[in-house]
């Protein structure tokens, strides 16, 4: 693949008569033609670093490279030792997959030859991109493989939940969590749908990199999903969110304003992974429509959002959506504890009427508020946390109604 690309540069330089370039999104040198009149410095240095230096890259990118789908003219910078080229952005179906670079002569005062001969390539162009498309790791086939299978087994697809626990980055490295990345206000799309799912691939790929609690990462047209190892801390995710803020906006030409991951409950079982997925697109889900939820967002931390969400169950109504009241239930074996909390809650408070209508004593009202707080971790007379487990309590006795 890499022969190809070099020949292909190659064939271009001839055709045009110009010392040509080309360089990866991160400013890095893939090929470069041997024919070249002059060679600036900045073009001697780069063919030596292999990579753009920071100051060269900063006025590139200052004349809109990044978000350009045609050619741009980059002027002379006599501090840099640059003489002026111009960029050709190498786009597949609106993704971006690398720049190629054309120099102009040095006693050339204008890129206009540069533009007037560059349709003549067009064709080659077209199949450069395409050969860095099919180069890129995340566009290779066994990568899409995988990712397809990943997804079908965040879906519930037995026979997928069976291949992606027999992979060795999956194998052993449990508890763990599922990450729902997305693009709060691009999260729709537009465009070709095809392009969307490369651009949140590629970016997730990009941004896991390097990221060891990060496992596994997918993309679709709207959003990424990550497979992560079970962290107390959200150090990781949060390094995971700037980087694929960055990769969002370098790959999709356009600015990126705020990306949010909904993250799930723990899990040991991967027949739970589909469970886990739509935890954390629910809490991103939320973090959406409610910004004070903010960018990390916990399942747990989505409220009453998850009651909402099971209330448009396909498979009909689901009194199971709250973190909450799942972990008092869990714990409450002698019913003591949530008869306490909503009577509490439908007193607006009251503990002196919660102790008399359950005969207990003030004191042992306290002592089970003290044991809901401590299961819990939060204040279960908190304004969000209140909301959603009256709610959660209420829904319980719904479920529960007379079917007539």
């Amino acid at each position: 693949m890499q022969q190809d690309v070099e020949q292909l540069v190659e064939r271009v330089a001839l055709k045009l008569g110009r010392g040509l370039s080309l360089e990866d999104l991160d400013g890095v040198l893939l090929a470069y033609s041997s024919n070249q009149s002059h060679a600036d410095r900045v073009r001697v240095n780069f063919l030596l670093s292999k990579r753009v230096p920071v100051d060269v890259s900063a006025w590139q990118l200052s004349h809109g490279i990044a978000t350009a789908v045609r050619p741009v003219v980059v002027p002379a910078n006599d501090e840099l030792g640059m003489l002026g080229r111009v960029c050709v952005p190498l786009l597949v179906r609106g993704f971006r997959v690398g720049y190629l670079w054309v120099q102009q002569d040095i006693e050339e005062q204008s890129a206009t030859a540069i533009l007037a001969e560059l349709p003549s390539v067009r064709d080659e162009l077209d199949l450069l991109a395409g050969l860095l498309l099919d180069s890129n790791t995340a566009e290779s086939e066994f990568r899409r493989r995988r990712e397809q299978e990943f997804l079908a087994a965040c879906n519930g697809e037995s026979n997928a939940v069976s291949a992606v626990g027999g992979w060795k980055e999956v194998q052993g490295k449990g508890p763990w969590q599922v990450v729902t990345v997305l693009d709060a206000e691009g999260w729709s799309g537009v465009g070709d749908p095809l392009a969307a799912t490369l651009i949140h691939r590629a970016a997730a790929l990009q941004a896991t990199i390097g990221v060891d609690a990060a496992l596994f990462s997918a993309g679709t047209e709207t959003h990424a999903v990550l497979l992560f190892r079970e962290s107390v801390g959200r150090a990781d995710h949060a390094q995971v969110l700037v980087h694929y803020q960055l990769e969002l906006a370098k790959r999709g030409g356009r600015s990126v304003e705020r990306i949010i991951l909904g993250i799930s409950e723990p899990f040991r079982a991967l027949r739970q992974l589909s469970t886990a997925y739509r935890q954390s697109r629910l809490a991103a889900q939320a973090a959406a429509v409610d910004p004070p939820l903010g960018d990390l967002v916990d399942s747990r931390s989505a409220g009453i959002y998850q009651l909402f969400d099971r209330l448009q169950s396909p498979g009909g109504w689901d009194d199971s959506g709250s973190t909450y009241l799942g972990i008092l239930e869990e714990n409450d074996r002698n019913g003591e504890l949530l008869p306490v909390l909503e009577l509490l809650y439908d007193s607006g408070g009251a503990v002196q009427d919660v102790a008399a209508q359950l005969h207990l004593h003030r004191s042992s009202v306290y002592n089970r508020l003290g044991r809901i707080r401590q299961l819990l971790g939060v204040d279960p007379l908190s304004g969000a946390v209140r909301l959603e487990l009256h709610a959660a309590l209420k829904a319980r006795r719904w479920g529960a109604r007379p079917r007539i």
